[in-house]
């Protein structure tokens, strides 16, 4: 068994309302230093933790992470459609033994995802169906939202579950940094709203196009300074990267839900999705970083990250 590991910021404005060229470039060269790692790691299986964003989970039933044994994506803001190349035999392996580790881990024989999941396969692999995945949703959005502990505890069950597979595995985290985009909540949401939140009626092709707009030009607004969403923190996004970078994954135990909101925006809970999937590489041994990337891009309403981390061979 070998193990790396890719950290991937996603935005659903990438391509839509993009930052100037210069910066792009810098993002470009990051993304792009990202797929020649994983051409050359060439892995056998992909465990993705990315999260939702009331497309695929609501609050009828909201679990704080869950594993799928297949998985279609939406197409959400121009995201390929259709089914997942799930491995469902790795998929039910690693549920067992992460159940059998005292995880109570919820599994779904259909889970429907959106760009979240789909950006970081498109970009690294170049399509849906390209490499057998392991989906693990992650909730960064629903409060309530449980401790940190319990993330890093879930990471950790699914590294030392790899092991079984005998396989070269990627986790890929998707999501984060800091990033306050216009998410609507269930506290004070009229009641249409509410009832789509907890439901999860799918939306009219119309509706759709109407929410999409005004995410795009919310990203419009926060990139010209006229927008109300939490500002972009680079501070709190290096001192995160800093973490996983020095493999200091024991602090994170500290971090709190209200702390990590105060710093990050509304979404900033994404970064839960790096934290299982540096916890799953750490299961397997030390880890080094090959590689960091980060620029705060208000176009895309986000603090963007690259990294790129690998087994340690002088462990």
């Amino acid at each position: 068994m070998t193990t790396a590991l890719v950290g991937l910021s996603h935005s659903p404005l990438i391509g839509k309302n993009d930052p100037d060229p210069d910066k792009l470039a810098r993002i470009d060269a990051a993304v792009k230093n990202a797929r020649a790692f994983v051409r050359k790691f060439d892995p056998e299986l992909v465990v993705l933790y990315a999260p939702d964003h009331y497309n695929g989970f609501f609050y009828k039933e909201m679990p704080p992470f869950c594993l799928a044994t297949e998985a279609h994506a939406i197409g959400d803001f121009g995201s390929q459609a259709g089914p997942l190349s799930v491995d469902s035999a790795a998929a039910r392996s690693l549920a067992q033994s992460t159940l059998d580790r005292g995880i109570d881990l919820t599994v779904s024989a259909r889970m429907i995802v959106d760009h979240g999941f789909v950006q970081p396969l498109e970009v690294l692999f170049g399509g849906i169906d390209r490499v057998p995945v392991v989906p693990i949703f992650i909730n960064g959005v629903a409060t309530p939202l449980g401790p940190l502990h319990r993330i890093r505890s879930f990471g950790t069950a699914i590294g030392e579950s790899i092991a079984a597979l005998d396989k070269r595995v990627l986790f890929i985290a998707s999501g984060g940094l800091s990033h306050d985009p216009p998410v609507p909540t269930l506290d004070g949401a009229p009641p249409r709203v509410a009832d789509a939140l907890i439901e999860g009626h799918a939306p009219t092709p119309e509706q759709r196009a109407k929410g999409e707009e005004r995410v795009l030009q919310a990203g419009r607004d926060y990139a010209a300074g006229i927008a109300t969403m939490i500002p972009i923190n680079p501070t709190w996004d290096n001192h995160v990267l800093d973490t996983f970078e020095n493999a200091d994954l024991a602090a994170i135990d500290d971090w709190t839900v209200q702390w990590m909101g105060t710093e990050g925006g509304g979404s900033a809970h994404e970064v839960r999705t790096w934290i299982a999937a540096y916890a799953s590489l750490a299961a397997t041994g030390k880890y080094r970083t090959l590689s960091r990337f980060y620029e705060p891009v208000p176009e895309w309403i986000a603090g963007f990250a690259v990294t790129t981390a690998v087994e340690d061979e002088h462990r």
